[in-house]
């Protein structure tokens, strides 16, 4: 159960057991009393009847009877044995009674004190008290149910907050369940100050990224020109491959850092996407198997190289999307499934789920449970990745409003999933920047996944 039904639940049941208690006690005092006046009133008026019979029995008879046949046998074997006493009974008619009765001359005195009026005070009383009892705990429960709202209401904001913390919008503060003084107030104070931190603590490591990387080109540029320089031979290749390599970090890095601030902006264009699909195909210059099936059109599959880049192919849907970004994210996917995983990698286009399979081992439990991180790569082997591959691809795939999902295949290899946003499909023409795109083979920017 949710907290607020706990909490409600708690609250009823605490207060029809103390209502119902209290309903108890009462009823049974009131009982008590009613029992012990009625028995006092039937002993008094035995005691006046002993007295009359002692003067004259026609006397005592007016108040009393002789050997009365409705007279509880507990109370005629409790006589015979010599004593006197009383009891609260039901008579032949069906009425309740108090009788008092004692021996005298070898026979029973009794008196009779009606107790139906005394019966029905208590069953007044008792739906009084049942009135009273059902108004308390509805109004007890109502109480409960308002506060516990509202110590939901706040825990639900608080529990929203601390999502979007951890969605990454660690700017998110909740200062305005903080205002009171109890523990909800508390835990607010906590969580605005543990994203306060956080938020610095991103900050600090974003700006040195970005610092770092920014430091780093001016004389990597200057390496890159005396690697140029250098005269022809193995080891001059050794050198501008290095080189080459470290440029791409240094890219990489300065992308990351851009897209950690949030300062990308999408330029979004009318491309067809089976088109742009082997226009990346084509860049990459792998060898994918390549699936497209436009909605609910028959799927087609077959080898896809480094040609089909410049191919048309059948018509897919125009989605409105920032082709270069889109290139970066296709293209970081295949050739990580070509690089980490085992072929053929095979790349199916179903609407506006685009899916890369490989069939290696597949992704490591942490990439599956936290998502792709910077520098962390399954690859043991030195020059075989920095791990920014899949970071970047999930940094552009958030600017342009599309979900990139990664998981396992039921019989073997890495499945990433990538969902163009809704509403990104439509029949309008293709945009003219759009279109020159495909006209030659351009490289992707940045194209070192």
């Amino acid at each position: 159960m949710t907290l607020r039904r706990q909490i409600a639940t708690a609250v009823a049941a605490i207060s029809v057991l103390v209502a119902l208690s209290v309903g108890l006690l009462v009823h049974q005092a009131m009982v008590r009393q009613h029992v012990d006046q009625a028995r006092r009133s039937a002993l008094s008026a035995l005691d006046s009847s002993l007295a009359a019979y002692g003067r004259s029995r026609e006397e005592a008879r007016q108040s009393s009877a002789l050997d009365d046949p409705a007279l509880p046998p507990r109370l005629r074997e409790l006589v015979a044995q010599g004593r006197r006493g009383s009891l609260l009974a039901t008579g032949a008619q069906g009425g309740e009674a108090m009788w008092a009765a004692a021996p005298v001359d070898g026979a029973v005195l009794s008196v009779r004190v009606d107790f139906t009026a005394d019966r029905r005070s208590i069953g007044d009383l008792d739906r009084i008290i049942l009135i009273t009892v059902t108004a308390s705990v509805f109004t007890t429960v109502l109480a409960g149910v308002l506060v516990a709202d509202r110590i939901s209401r706040r825990l639900r904001t608080a529990a929203t907050a601390a999502r979007e913390i951890a969605a990454g919008r660690t700017d998110t503060r909740i200062g305005e369940l903080g205002d009171g003084r109890d523990e909800v107030a508390d835990l607010a104070a906590a969580v605005d100050s543990m994203s306060q931190a956080l938020h610095r603590r991103l900050e600090n490591e974003q700006r040195f990224t970005a610092d770092v990387a920014h430091e780093l080109r001016t004389p990597l540029t200057g390496l890159v020109t005396a690697a140029e320089l250098l005269p022809p031979g193995r080891p001059t290749q050794l050198v501008r491959n290095r080189v080459q390599a470290l440029r791409s970090l240094v890219e990489d890095l300065l992308e990351v850092s851009r897209l950690d601030a949030d300062a990308e902006t999408p330029y979004l264009s009318a491309v067809p996407l089976d088109r742009a699909v082997r226009r990346t195909v084509g860049i990459t210059g792998l060898t994918v198997t390549l699936s497209v099936r436009a909605g609910d059109d028959a799927a087609t599959g077959r080898p896809a190289g480094p040609g089909d880049g410049a191919e048309a192919g059948p018509d897919g849907p125009v989605v409105r999307t920032d082709l270069r970004r889109l290139d970066r994210i296709l293209a970081n996917l295949l050739v990580n499934a070509d690089r980490h995983g085992r072929g053929p990698v095979l790349l199916s286009v179903d609407g506006l789920r685009i899916t890369v399979r490989d069939h290696g081992p597949g992704y490591p439990d942490d990439l599956l449970q936290d998502g792709p991180q910077r520098f962390r790569t399954s690859v043991r082997e030195r020059g075989r990745g920095h791990g920014l591959g899949l970071t970047i691809a999930e940094g552009h795939a958030r600017v342009i409003g599309a979900e990139l999902t990664f998981a396992n295949h039921p019989d073997g290899g890495a499945v990433a999933t990538l969902v163009l946003p809704p509403g990104t499909a439509g029949e309008h023409g293709v945009d003219e920047g759009a279109a020159d795109a495909f006209e030659g083979a351009g490289a992707v920017d940045g194209a070192h996944p």
